[in-house]
């Protein structure tokens, strides 16, 4: 069995393919649904010997299947947002401690010490509904933060303002995680000259405002918060690990997550770095659902390893996906 240490430690990318072969061997044993997805592909386990023969489960699974590698406790069931008359996602989690380790290290790893910052969260969307990932790590970042300043805000948009230019005037390193439309609905109340914020967008309109493309929506963020650059983060409630961008739509992952860009017309083939197309994740802090994930994502991988997501498949009919018989 595989434990915190063999993930989070991961350093090269040699380790990072040693890993994720033997969570590839560890889900085809333990997850009945991978399993027969990987049968039904004709994949054998025995003939998966590099990272670029692992088949990645369809993301719509999680809409349909239980998606587990063990038999233990769902300790919490996150779903998916979706909108009216979708069907939720829900990814069952039987370990909770992954998911903590996975955002707390990687937190650490893009931002340095929690303590150092205030953390802000507008996610309205998010609180007013239950099993939300998102909120769920917002909750233990802002407790983690030991600060007194650190809190949720829903609608209290004034009361929001007021701290943050307090905040900001003090000198206090702050980071206020917004979705989208809450963030453009503060701008639109105060404009700000803030100099110690972070502003992370965590993407969705979620049916408030019609979307924007990525540079007019930084565009017009950097101007009303009066900073230099918007930061993201790019998760979602099937995966447990989260790539952050400092600015630009530019994203990096942590050591246990990695990015492939799948061909649009055939979903079992990648395309050359610089090129655009589906966005696969291999999240290895998944490891007790699946870590190997086709998402509806559009996106582009450079060289260096860091990614753009460039929008999504219309609709869910992506090429290559009708395997979703099980």
């Amino acid at each position: 069995m595989l434990t915190h240490s063999d993930i989070f430690t991961i350093a090269s990318h040699k380790q990072f393919e040693k890993t994720a072969l033997k969570v590839f061997r560890f889900q085809y044993d333990n997850n009945k649904v991978y399993q027969e997805f990987c049968d039904l592909l004709k994949v054998k386990k025995e003939s998966v010997k590099a990272i670029q023969q692992i088949p990645f489960l369809p993301i719509q699974f999680f809409k349909s299947h239980d998606v587990v590698s063990n038999e233990n406790e769902v300790q919490e069931t996150f779903t998916s947002s979706g909108t009216t008359g979708m069907i939720a996602s829900r990814h069952l989690i039987t370990d909770l401690t992954f998911y903590e380790e996975s955002y707390r290290q990687a937190f650490a790893e893009f931002y340095g010490n929690i303590e150092d910052y205030v953390v802000l969260a507008l996610l309205p969307s998010y609180l007013e509904r239950e099993g939300s990932s998102l909120i769920y790590m917002v909750k233990d970042l802002i407790e983690i933060s030991n600060n007194p300043d650190s809190g949720f805000y829903l609608h209290n948009y004034e009361e929001l303002i007021a701290k943050l230019v307090k905040l900001d005037n003090s000198g206090q390193n702050t980071i206020l995680i917004g979705v989208t439309y809450a963030l453009l609905d503060l701008i639109e109340k105060q404009q700000f000259m803030l100099k110690n914020t972070i502003i992370m967008e965590t993407g969705g309109m979620k049916g408030k405002r019609k979307e924007m493309i990525r540079e007019e929506l930084h565009n017009t963020l950097c101007d009303g918060f009066g900073v230099p650059s918007i930061h993201s983060e790019y998760g979602m409630t099937e995966l447990l690990s989260q790539a952050y961008s400092l600015g630009n739509g530019i994203f990096e992952c942590p050591n246990w997550m990695q990015i492939q860009i799948r061909d649009t017309e055939d979903a079992l083939t990648y395309v050359e770095n610089g090129k655009t197309g589906g966005i696969n994740v291999i999240d290895l802090a998944n490891i007790n659902s699946c870590s190997f994930i086709a998402t509806q994502d559009l996106g582009k991988k450079y060289n260096n390893n860091s990614f753009e997501v460039l929008g999504r498949f219309d609709n869910s009919d992506i090429r290559g996906c009708n395997l979703m018989v099980l």
